[in-house]
């Protein structure tokens, strides 16, 4: 089993804090939110661990004799959304976890023995456009969609089988000589997805709406630290 950390990002609704450390290394209770992460995979045994760096790379360095983590480097981290770190990352891609950088998880919920490929969601109220997870009876993902309001939304967690991997490889190959273009300037790793849920075979793995915490700006950032001050 593996993980991609998606961290290449330039966090410019964090700044001033963003302007000398990368969003995934803003401390939370003396804690980055990346390292968090990487010591929640390595509880359930996950040791192949490979981030996606971009904005202020040099700082991320550290991580590779602390934690024998892999770094990959995103020189266009300023003109794609994270579709080129994925893009970067696809040889990695195959029982392997996803997982947004910025993202705070509270507890560890990830899994050893999944096997589905499988998006960690809970319910939030928020009144800004998030992605909305719809699912059948077997909690099979038929549709995505980016609405507000109370929902299912996508966590920035998710887990991917080897055979949903290639078929989500072959899509990302096929974009090498287009990265030029518009199309795929304003993309996101997950806009393959939701455009291809009718070859992929996709669950939602339903976690509490606490459980995790996205990052997003300062405000949010000074809620979460009062939540879980020491």
């Amino acid at each position: 089993m593996k993980a991609i950390l998606l961290a290449a990002g330039m966090g410019t609704r964090l700044r001033p804090l963003t302007e000398d450390t990368p969003k995934s290394l803003i401390k939370i209770n003396d804690e980055p939110l990346l390292e968090r992460q990487v010591k929640f995979l390595k509880e359930i045994g996950v040791d192949e661990i490979y981030v996606i760096t971009g904005y202020l790379a040099e700082k991320f360095e550290y991580l590779k004799e602390k934690y024998n983590i892999n770094l990959i480097y995103n020189e266009y981290y300023n003109k794609y959304n994270n579709i080129y770190s994925m893009f970067l990352a696809k040889d990695f891609l195959g029982d392997s976890y996803v997982i947004d950088a910025d993202v705070y998880l509270t507890r560890n919920f990830l899994r050893r023995d999944i096997e589905k490929s499988s998006y960690f969601s809970g319910i939030k109220d928020t009144l800004e456009k998030e992605w909305k997870i719809n699912y059948n009876d077997q909690n099979k993902i038929s549709n995505i969609e980016v609405v507000s309001g109370k929902n299912y939304i996508l966590s920035g967690i998710s887990y991917w089988s080897n055979k949903d991997a290639n078929i989500i490889k072959n899509i990302l190959n096929s974009f090498t000589e287009k990265f030029e273009s518009k199309e795929l300037k304003n993309l996101y790793w997950d806009d393959v997805v939701k455009e291809n849920l009718d070859k992929l075979d996709v669950y939602i793995e339903k976690i509490s709406s606490n459980d995790w915490y996205e990052i997003d700006n300062l405000k949010e950032l000074e809620e979460v630290k009062k939540i879980f001050k020491k």
